[in-house]
C-alpha cells in the first residue's frame, strides 16, 4: 500500500480560509436580507434569504467536513474521515434542491394572490446581496474545480447571486410598472435555473459515495499503463475509486513476468499510476506464473 492517509491533504482543505471568508460574509447579509424580506412582503426577496439560510448552513457544514476530513486516519477509520467531504456536498445539494421545490411551490402560491410589495427597499437589500454573492464567488471559484465539497458551496453561493439578481429584475418591473406578478415569476424561474444544476452534484456525490471510477480516469488507460511497466504480464481485478475530491485510490492483481524484485516492481507500478493518473493510494497484489484466483471483479 503506498500514501499515507493522514498526510495527503484535500483540495478541500487547500481553500479552507476562503471558506471562513465566504462564510462571514454569507452571514452577515443573511441578517439583513430576512428583516429585509420581512419588511418589503417580497417573495422573491424572501426566497433569496432562504437560499441564503441554506448557503450559511452549507458553507458551515462544507467547512465542519474538511475539518473532520484532516482528522488522521485510526484503527476504526482506516482510510480517515476523507468521505466527510463528499457527505456534506450531498447534503448541500439535497437542501438546494429542497428550497428550490418549496420556493416553486410558494410562486404559486402568489400567482393565485400577488401582494403589493415594496420595491424600493427590496431594491437595495438585493444589491447589497448581489454584491457579497459576487465577493464570495469570486472567492471560492478556484476551489470549486478541485473539489466537490468546495463546488457545492460554490453552487450554494451562485445560486443566491442568482436569486440576488432575479430580486433586483422583480423590484425594477415593480417599481416602474406596478405589476406585482413579477415577484413570484422572477421567484419561479430562479428555482427551475438551479435545479438541474444542483441535480448533477447530487450525482457527482452519489457516485464518490458508490465508489465509481474517478470521472476525469480512464480504466483502461490506466491498465495499458500498468502493463507498459517492465516485469508486468497482466493485470486483473483492477478497482479505481475516490476517498474524496482530488485522492483517488486504487487496488489490482498484478501479474509479475520478469525476475525484478517485488519492491522494484512495486515503486514502478505506484509510480506510473501516480505520474499519469495522479492516483496516490494503491494497493498491489503480486502474482507469480503457476498462481491463479479467480477473477471476481474486472
Amino acid at each position: 500500500m503506498s500514501g499515507n492517509h493522514s498526510a495527503v491533504q484535500s483540495a478541500g482543505g487547500r481553500n479552507k480560509k476562503n471558506l471562513v471568508t465566504v462564510l462571514a460574509l454569507s452571514g452577515f447579509y443573511l441578517v439583513a436580507e430576512v428583516i429585509g424580506g420581512i419588511m418589503t412582503k417580497s417573495l422573491a426577496l424572501l426566497a433569496d434569504a432562504a437560499h441564503m439560510l441554506t448557503d450559511v448552513g452549507g458553507l458551515a457544514l462544507a467547512l465542519i467536513a474538511i475539518k473532520l476530513g484532516e482528522r488522521p486516519a485510526s484503527p476504526q477509520k482506516t482510510y480517515g474521515f476523507y468521505r466527510a467531504e463528499i457527505l456534506a456536498a450531498l447534503a448541500n445539494a439535497v437542501i438546494l434542491l429542497v428550497v428550490s421545490l418549496y420556493v416553486l411551490y410558494e410562486a404559486y402560491q402568489r400567482f393565485r394572490n400577488p401582494p403589493e410589495v415594496q420595491s424600493k427597499t427590496m431594491l437595495v437589500v438585493a444589491a447589497i446581496g448581489l454584491l457579497v454573492n459576487l465577493v464570495g464567488m469570486a472567492i471560492l471559484r478556484k476551489g470549486s474545480g478541485e473539489s466537490l465539497n468546495m463546488k457545492g458551496a460554490y453552487f450554494e453561493v451562485l445560486s443566491d447571486m442568482l436569486t440576488s439578481i432575479g430580486v433586483i429584475i422583480a423590484g425594477v418591473i415593480m417599481l416602474t410598472t406596478g405589476w406585482y406578478y413579477a415577484d413570484p415569476l422572477i421567484s419561479a424561474g430562479i428555482g427551475l435555473f438551479i435545479f438541474p444544476r444542483t441535480w448533477r452534484l447530487l450525482k457527482e456525490a452519489t457516485g464518490v459515495l458508490l465508489e465509481g471510477t474517478p470521472a476525469e480516469v480512464n480504466v483502461d488507460e490506466v491498465r495499458k499503463a500498468m502493463l507498459a511497466v517492465p516485469g508486468v504480464g497482466g493485470v486483473h481485478d483492477l478497482h479505481i475509486w475516490s476517498l474524496t475530491t482530488g485522492v483517488n485510490a486504487l487496488s489490482a492483481h498484478v501479474v509479475v513476468e520478469a525476475p525484478l524484485s517485488s519492491n522494484d516492481l512495486l515503486q514502478l507500478v505506484s509510480k506510473a499510476v501516480l505520474d499519469n493518473f495522479k492516483i496516490s493510494h494503491t494497493t498491489i497484489q503480486l502474482e507469480f506464473p503457476g498462481y491463479e484466483e479467480k477473477e471476481t471483479h474486472l
